[in-house]
């Protein structure tokens, strides 16, 4: 499985679009700043927007797709299956636990008619 992520540092803040094979550890790695990096930088840890994918081919063509998304497209995206913007990342880590419903995190290709072209 794969993963296309979106990290926010807040409500409409600064984005990361990222993809992993390994989405708990990657978006464990951004939250703890492991690494100099872009997220470390703006504080982009609040996981906001997942996809998984069965291939790797396809999961990078929707993150490249998304990273060349508008802003408000992006924004979008994320306010139609997260409009509070909780953080995900319970629900990745405490399946059935979270305080609000794991059905934000999309399935493979759910959806793909209903967004924004290019």
């Amino acid at each position: 499985m794969y993963w296309v992520y979106i990290l926010a540092s807040q409500r409409n803040g600064t984005l990361y679009t990222g993809v992993t094979n390994d989405l708990v550890r990657r978006v464990h790695e951004h939250r703890e700043g492991y690494v100099q990096s872009f997220t470390r930088k703006y504080g982009v840890t609040r996981l906001v927007f997942v996809e998984s994918f069965d291939s790797i081919l396809q999961a990078r063509e929707v993150e490249a797709r998304l990273k060349k998304w508008r802003r408000d497209w992006k924004l979008a995206l994320i306010e139609k299956d997260n409009p509070g913007w909780h953080d995900l990342y319970e629900d990745i880590t405490f399946p059935g636990q979270a305080a609000h419903s794991a059905a934000q995190i999309r399935g493979p290709a759910e959806d793909a008619a209903a967004r924004p072209p290019v």
